[in-house]
Formats: structure tokens, sequence, C-alpha cells
């Protein structure tokens, strides 16, 4: 039987010392403490998590902070507690003292993952609120627009004619993928 600590955190600039002070505290070996500096929206964004899940055991134990590091709505935050179940694995989160292996903890689990999922959506509304207000301001413009790169229009020719791929002309002028396709749809309407 394993103790596992799950430390997420949801931009790579944030810090994850506290998770991490928690773990230690636990007595959880390195090597069982998992670091994820990713968003909790997409659980397929999260190769750390599905790497962590896939070593489990029946009987492992696994820890985290709060369920808003596991889990940002409540139907991942189901799912993945199934998951643990179906390996029989424990679930514990230390904010919110829950235990899946009681019947009240199983319960609280789904409690609080509604009210997480909640609080997220307020957050949006608000955010929406806000930016609507800031627009009849005129304080509001939205992202700048992206620049085009020295050179754009030469590698954008040669990129339509299909003497460039695409992956290439990225490279090339030092672009992601999805900087590359605002780019190029923005440069076809003008």
């Amino acid at each position: 039987m394993q103790t596992y600590f799950y430390v997420r955190v949801s931009s790579k600039d944030q810090n994850t010392i506290r998770q991490e002070v928690k773990a230690k505290d636990f007595g959880i070996p390195i090597s069982n403490v998992y670091i994820e500096k990713s968003s909790g929206k997409n659980l397929t964004d999260r190769p750390i998590l599905i790497e962590m899940i896939s070593k489990f055991n029946n009987g492992d134990k696994l820890i985290v902070d709060s369920i808003s590091r596991f889990a940002r709505n409540t139907k991942d935050l189901l799912e993945l507690v199934e998951q643990l179940n179906d390996k029989g694995v424990e679930f514990v989160s230390l904010k919110e003292r829950i235990d899946t292996t009681t019947p009240t903890g199983k319960f609280m689990l789904t409690v609080f993952g509604a009210v997480a999922q909640l609080e997220r959506d307020y957050i949006h509304e608000r955010q929406a609120e806000g930016i609507a207000i800031a627009k009849e301001q005129g304080k509001y413009r939205g992202r700048k627009p992206i620049d085009y790169p020295r050179q754009w229009d030469k590698y954008y020719f040669m990129y339509k004619e299909g003497t460039i791929k695409a992956a290439d002309m990225m490279k090339i002028l030092e672009l992601k993928k999805t900087t590359f396709h605002k780019l190029v749809n923005q440069y076809k309407a003008s």
C-alpha cells in the first residue's frame, strides 16, 4: 500500500511549495508526490494526473490539499473518484476533511464538488459582468491584436502555394500553433 499526494497549480508561474510542505508533513516520499502546473478545467490536459492514476493499486491512498486542486467541476470530480474507487484507492481531501472510505465522506465529496463548481460559475459570471461594464465605459477593448512577425507575407504566400508546411512556417517564425492559426485567419479576413 502506497500513499500519494497530488499537487496542482493553475499556471507555470504559481508556486507549489505550500502543497509540497503538506505532503512532506504526511511523510510522503518525494517519488509519490506528483506536481502538475496546468489548469484543472480539462482532465485530458493533465498528463501528470493520468500518469499518477495509472500507478495506483488496490489499497493505495491519494491525498490532495483541496478538492479544487483535484477537479474543477462536479462531473470531473465524481468521474475521478469513481476511477479511484474502481482501483480500490482511498481519496482524502485535507481542506474539506473528506475521506471516501465512509458513506458520509462520499456524500460530502459530492456536496463540496457541487459547491466548488458553483463558485467557479460565479467567478465567470462576475468576470463577464465586469467586462460588460468596462466596455460600456470604454475602458475595455479586449486583447491587443497580435502583430505579424517579420517576413510574414513571404512565408504566408509560400504556405498558400504549398511550398512550405505550416509546421515549418511556425518553426521559422517562432509561433505557437494557436497564434499561427489566429494570424492566418486574421490575414485572410483583411
